[in-house]
Formats: C-alpha cells, structure tokens, sequence
C-alpha cells in the first residue's frame, strides 16, 4: 500500500530540473510512456507517478521568482508544458560562491543575508514549510570537498566553506533532525555520500544520504564494457571516453577544479571493476553551446586477446544528459523513499553502485551497471518495494 505522495524539492532549476517536472506531470496525465526510468513498471511502494515537486531552490536571479511552468517552457522549446507547474516557483537557495567565475548573475540567501550560518538556518525553515521527503540536489558541479567526520561536517556545512552541495546536505540533514526524517540524494560531483562525516550524521538523525554524481551517460556504459573485458580475461591496454556539450554544465566544466571533480568521479570504474588501473583518459574535454543538452560522446577501448592480437571498440553517440538525469530521479526518488518508510538511515551502496558513478560509502567499489542492476532488484524484491 502506497502512502500518497512523495514530497520532493529540487536543488537547481536548470534543464535538469525542467525535464524532471514536466516529465512527471506529463506521466501522470498518461501523456508519455515510462521510457528511461530504471526498474519503472516494477514498482510497488511507490512509483514515479506519485512524486510531487513541492518546491525548487535556484539562485539564479533570472529564475528566482519564477515559476517552473515558463522556465520548463523556455528551456525545453516545448508548448505543451504542463499548466500545473505554474503552482512551483523557484525560491532562492544558498549560494556559496559555488557558481563565481560563471556568467551568471547568481544572489544566494548567503549573500542576502550576509551570515552563512543565518542563512541556511532560513534555508531550513523554508524546508519545514515545504515539508519534504526527499530533496535532489543538482546543481552545478562544484569543486570536491571531503569532510572525514561529524565535526568537520557541522562545521563546514554551517558556513558554506565546503560549497554548495555540503552545506545543502547538512541543511538537510539538520532539517531531519529537528522536524522530518528525508532522503538526500547528491546527483552532483562533490563528495557528499563519500564523506564519512557526512554519513554518520545522517545516520545519527536517522535519515538517509545517497550519491555521488548520477550515472546517466557515457559512464554507466563504459563501465559494462569494461565488465565485458574482465568476464573474457581481455587486457585493456588503454581507455579513452570524452564528453562534449553545450549546457552550464559544461560550462562551468571549463573551469579546472570543477572539471577536476567531474574526472575523479568518472575515472573511479576502471581499476574497480579490471582489478589493474589501465591507461585511461575519462574525462568531460568541452563546451560547445550549439550542442545543448544533446552532448557528444566518444569511447575508444584497445586490448590485448588470445594469441596477443590487438582489437579495438569505438563508440560515439549523441545523448540528452538532462533528460537521462531526470529519467534516473524518476526512479531512485520513490526507491529512496521506500527505503526510508523501512527504517534505513545512513547511505546504501547497493543503490549508489547502480545510480552513482562514485558510490558512497567511501571506499565502495564500482562494478558494471549490469552486476549492480541485478543486485539492487534482489534487494529490492526482498524488500517488497519492487
């Protein structure tokens, strides 16, 4: 039996965010069919019909204010945008200097305010209004910051000296802690579910931590090929996979610590799941606006096989990074919320390994999406929530 609804906010209006609502909508309006949700189909507790976005943060100053009917209007080209979503309006986030540098003209509760403590204490009452379950975060890649413990964590996230992201997690963290047990799900790069400090405060207020960095492109399908590899006993010689788009994403890619985050959450499969760090070059190489959100991908994989011959796999593609995100939000939200009707607090890594290019805990190793696909739906079944 379901419990009606699943209240989420998002963390960042871009076209992520603008694919996700209105793909939601348009799914319980019966509109578009489950296309490019994981598990979608299978579920029983709840089902991707039964999220319901109760607010959206930005602090874009073009988007704060507005509502997500005419953001998802203008950033998807779409005139068959749900009306519903002119009901969501996007309220101004905590910045933390986590889009400086960028062409964007962003103002932050921080900024207003001019206390990041005061700030994200704002941040959480605006929470306890929205009354979440769930809250995405996805905003724009930030640098990595690791917190190694409690302290470390209470202490950066409280002043917005680790980003963004960590301080969104510990707002909400905080959040459950003193009104509404949620699940934090970190789609982003920075080190939130591999921060130890991180988990063991969520799992000390009894909420849940997942993350980090969504699996929705080029990675996900690296990582089976390379599975394919260590199954047949091949030995790569060398990896090269590269992603070329034109969102902010990509964008702010351009900059060297955040491109720096985006590769060590990407490059992380290969000696996980070959056992040996082969050669490799797995990283996001640039910015092209006309590409959009349809980013360009390459794959070239060279091995050795029986009797020493070199063969060689070459792959390119055109894929829509937003709505392959949005796809994986629709899925791993009521999974996530499933899991926390059931009692679960801290992280799970057999979610993570499925959904997360580097899946929390620290220390959890990668494997193939196939492998980790099949053990979270036995997991899942056992559960009842599948």
């Amino acid at each position: 039996m379901r419990l009606l609804p699943i209240r989420t906010v998002l963390l960042g209006a871009g076209p992520g965010a603008a694919y996700f609502v209105a793909g939601i909508e348009k799914l319980k309006m019966g509109e578009i069919e489950n296309y490019g949700i994981p598990f979608a189909g299978m579920f029983k507790s709840y089902r991707p019909e039964d999220i319901q976005v109760v607010g959206v943060f930005d602090v874009d100053n073009k988007k704060v204010g507005l509502d997500m009917y005419s953001l998802s209007s203008k950033m998807l080209g779409d005139s068959n945008i749900p009306k519903s979503l002119k009901d969501i309006e996007v309220l101004r986030g905590i910045h933390c200097n986590s889009l400086k540098g960028l062409p964007v003209d962003a103002t932050g509760l921080d900024d207003i305010i001019g206390d990041a403590g005061i700030a994200i204490n704002e941040f959480i009452s605006l929470l306890n209004k929205l009354k979440p379950d769930v809250i995405v975060n996805i905003i724009t890649t930030e640098k990595q910051v690791q917190v190694s413990n409690e302290s470390e964590f209470l202490s950066v996230g409280d002043t917005c000296k680790g980003g963004a992201s960590i301080s969104y997690a510990y707002a909400s963290a905080e959040y459950s802690r003193l009104h509404n047990r949620v699940s934090f799900i970190n789609l982003t790069p920075p080190l939130v579910a591999n921060s130890p400090g991180a988990v063991s405060y969520f799992e000390k207020v009894g909420s849940l931590v997942f993350g980090d960095d969504a699996a929705t492109g080029a990675t996900p399908l690296t990582a089976d090929m390379l599975e394919h590899m260590a199954e047949r006993n091949r030995k790569v010689s060398s990896i090269a996979q590269f992603n070329i788009g034109g969102n902010m994403d990509f964008l702010s890619l351009t900059e060297a610590e955040r491109n720096k985050s985006k590769e060590n959450t990407k490059g992380s499969i290969v000696s996980d799941i070959l056992g040996y760090d082969a050669p490799h070059y797995i990283k996001p190489t640039g910015f092209l606006e006309p590409l959009g959100d349809r980013k360009f991908i390459a794959m070239h994989i060279e091995y050795v096989g029986f009797g020493g011959f070199v063969d060689e796999i070459v792959v390119t593609g055109r894929i829509n990074d937003k709505s392959n995100l949005a796809g994986t939000m629709a899925s791993i939200i009521p999974i996530t919320k499933a899991l926390l009707d059931r009692e679960y607090k801290g992280t799970i890594s057999s979610v993570n390994k499925f959904f997360m290019k580097r899946p929390g805990p620290l220390g959890t190793r990668n494997v193939s999406r196939i492998i980790a696909y099949n053990d979270l739906l036995k997991e899942l079944k056992g559960l009842d929530a599948i």
